[in-house]
């Protein structure tokens, strides 16, 4: 069986921290693997989106040697080719504790060279200070939350045969998340944990048995873009060819939360900032 890429990342392995620019811990791994797992073609894409990063761990010095401190909101096209690992990421964004920047401006034209660079495709960042940061405040998802819903579970494996519509179908626009999305790392195991909105014009959806669906990822192991990918897939499916979005909101780790979107409209979401990120 051949090597998932990922295993030749540095997750699950010792690090060494690096604290001066190293643009070369950028660790890339490309999408096309997995789009083929799931009969998608690169040049014919079902879905738009892009891949929201938000960092809280971001430092450099100023040419005082004054330290400065920011947040980070990374975007990331569905177009480029690949993705970052995220631990290669961590230790890339790590090196920039003992640089000195001439200006928050070198920094953000950096970070979008780089990660433009590693994705193959272009990067949008913008910076926020400890100000902007708090004014954004935290919001919920709209729609309503399936999560209160009495129902008996007893699989936690992938399965995309208990999603479900409701009998007799009825046509219907709604919105609907969850907070009960688990999925795993493909290298290491660790738990990923997010939330989970969608958006969908069609025949309805069994409540139910669209929990019962989400919950079984709860031992599933793949990166985050590629579960949402995944459910975007199955839901389209069932749905037929109306709209339809799939966004997750996923817990950070390490000081990044990465939160993709994918849909049938073009466009980019708000980055919107929920309790437990």
């Amino acid at each position: 069986m051949s090597e998932h890429p990922a295993e030749l990342s540095p997750l699950g392995k010792s690090s060494a921290y690096v604290s001066v620019y190293t643009p070369s811990l950028l660790f890339p791994i490309a999408r096309q693997p997995k789009w083929q797992e799931l009969g998608l073609d690169a040049a014919r894409l079902p879905f738009h989106g892009v891949d929201i990063w938000n960092c809280y761990e971001l430092s450099w010095l100023t040419p005082s040697g004054k330290p400065e401190v920011a947040a980070a909101e990374f975007v990331f096209p569905i177009k480029a080719a690949r993705i970052v690992e995220s631990k290669s990421f961590k230790l890339y964004l790590n090196s920039f504790n003992q640089t000195v920047f001439r200006d928050r401006q070198e920094v953000q034209q950096t970070l979008e060279t780089d990660l433009s660079v590693a994705a193959q495709g272009p990067v949008m960042v913008r910076l926020l200070s400890m100000q902007q940061l708090h004014q954004g405040g935290m919001l919920p998802l709209a729609g309503d939350c399936i999560d209160d819903l009495d129902v008996a579970v007893d699989c936690y494996e992938y399965d995309r045969s208990l999603l479900a519509l409701n009998l007799p179908q009825v046509e219907v626009s709604e919105q609907l998340h969850s907070h009960l999305l688990k999925s795993n790392c493909p290298v290491t195991g660790q738990p990923d944990w997010g939330s989970l909105q969608i958006s969908y014009r069609g025949p309805q959806l069994n409540r139910a048995a669209l929990l019962r669906y989400l919950i079984s990822f709860r031992q599933h192991a793949d990166f985050h873009e590629q579960c949402v990918e995944r459910i975007f897939l199955d839901l389209r499916r069932v749905l037929g060819e109306g709209e339809l979005t799939v966004y997750a909101r996923y817990v950070r780790r390490g000081g990044l939360d990465i939160n993709p979107y994918r849909s049938t409209r073009a466009g980019v979401p708000e980055n919107l900032r929920l309790a437990r990120q």
